[in-house]
Parts: C-alpha cells; sequence; structure tokens
C-alpha cells in the first residue's frame, strides 16, 4: 500500500525500476557465489538448492526468480568467469609491446587460474558432469563457442595473434588444448603440489602455450 508521502507516480517512476533492477543483480550475484561454494564444496550432483539459497541468505524462490535449475546456475558460474577473464589480461595484453611479453602475460594469467583452488575444482567438477551427462555436452561446447567469441570481441586475438583463427573448427580445437593444459596441470597441482610447484607450472605453461599458438611461426608484432 502506498502511503500518504508515496505517490503513484514516484511509486512507478524510472528510479524505482532501476533500484528493482539493482536489487535483482544483487540477488543474482548472491546466488552465483553462494553456488560456488557449494558446488566446490559438494560437488555438483551432491549440491542441494536448499544449500545455495541458504548461503545466500535467500528463499528458494528467489533461486527459481533467476535460475532454472542447478545447471543453470552451475553455467552461470563459468559464463560469469569467462567474462572476467577476458576483462582482467585485456589491458596488460594492450600494453605489452612485444609477442614475448604478451606470451608471458598470458602465461601468468592461466598460472593464477590453476592457483585458485576452488575455480579449478568447479571447473574439473564442470567438465566431469558434462562426461557423465553426454546430453549436456552441446552447452559446453556452446559455452567454448561464447568463450572464443568473447576473446574475439575484446580483440585478444589480435593481441595475440596466435589466438586468431576463423575457421570455428579450429577455434574449439585451441580452446580444447588451452583446456587440456590448465586442467592437467591444475589437477595435478591440486593431487601433488609438493611436486608440481608454482615455478614448474609456470616452465609447463610457457612450453605449452608456444606449442598451441605455434611456436616461432607465430606472426607477431605487427598485431596490437
Amino acid at each position: 500500500m502506498l502511503d500518504a508521502k508515496t505517490s503513484p507516480a514516484s511509486y512507478f517512476s524510472p528510479s524505482a525500476h532501476v533500484n528493482k533492477q539493482q536489487r535483482a543483480q544483487e540477488t543474482r550475484k548472491q546466488l552465483v557465489d553462494a553456488a560456488r561454494e557449494i558446488f566446490a564444496r559438494d560437488g555438483f550432483e551432491l549440491a542441494r538448492l536448499e544449500d545455495i539459497s541458504a548461503a545466500a541468505g535467500k528463499t528458494r524462490g528467489a533461486f527459481y526468480a533467476h535460475f532454472r535449475d542447478k545447471e543453470d546456475v552451475f553455467f552461470a558460474i563459468f559464463e560469469e568467469d569467462i567474462t572476467r577473464d577476458q576483462e582482467r589480461i585485456r589491458q596488460p595484453l594492450s600494453e605489452a609491446t612485444s609477442r614475448g611479453q604478451r606470451i608471458e602475460i598470458l602465461v601468468r594469467h592461466l598460472a593464477e587460474l590453476i592457483a585458485d583452488r576452488r575455480r579449478m575444482l568447479l571447473n574439473l567438477e564442470f567438465k566431469g558432469y558434462a562426461i557423465r551427462h553426454p546430453r549436456r555436452k552441446k552447452r559446453l561446447a556452446d559455452l567454448i563457442a561464447a568463450m572464443c567469441m568473447c576473446c574475439g570481441e575484446t580483440r585478444i586475438d589480435y593481441l595475440i595473434p596466435g589466438l586468431r583463427l576463423e575457421d570455428p573448427a579450429a577455434q574449439r580445437q585451441q580452446a580444447a588444448q588451452f583446456g587440456a593444459l590448465v586442467d592437467g596441470l591444475g589437477l595435478n597441482h591440486l593431487f601433488d603440489p609438493d611436486n608440481l610447484d608454482s615455478e614448474l607450472i609456470l616452465r609447463q605453461l610457457r612450453s605449452g602455450v608456444e606449442a598451441i599458438l605455434g611456436g616461432d611461426n607465430v606472426g607477431a608484432d605487427s598485431a596490437r
């Protein structure tokens, strides 16, 4: 009910609509953050919507107002991560003056991902879930395609010429290679950190990234 100080015009004003959108965005963010915690702790299959909602301080109704199911919020986490990754790395790459500097920026970015325990657990859980549920693989493939498109939209592929591929099949293949490099190192670092420390990870990443991008055949400093 509107009180005496609130007119119908102000109640339905643009500012009220903006505030409602902001609250919805904040609720969605809280649910995504809570889902990260619960999925990393319990795994996707055992995670419960009740636990995600409770961790966010929300109701099941609030969850369903933003996501269809657990899988929907699971994918939202990775879509958010992809966007954040592109935003974080774009400026350092644009400020680099040589191919070698750009490669090192990419390598250290990947090393940061591997060092993020929760993110690596989520990444491995994500792919394990897709493997166990083949019908879900298409959505995984679509997400990889979106990652490639995002890379192009932020001009990262122009900053690192080896990432500039026009053929969608080649883009998917390259994404799979980067995934294999990061997931393989990440899994073994989680399993045996003493024998796969940060320096070894950096060394393997440098070698792997150079191989994926084509080594010395990648042309380079001309595209900035």
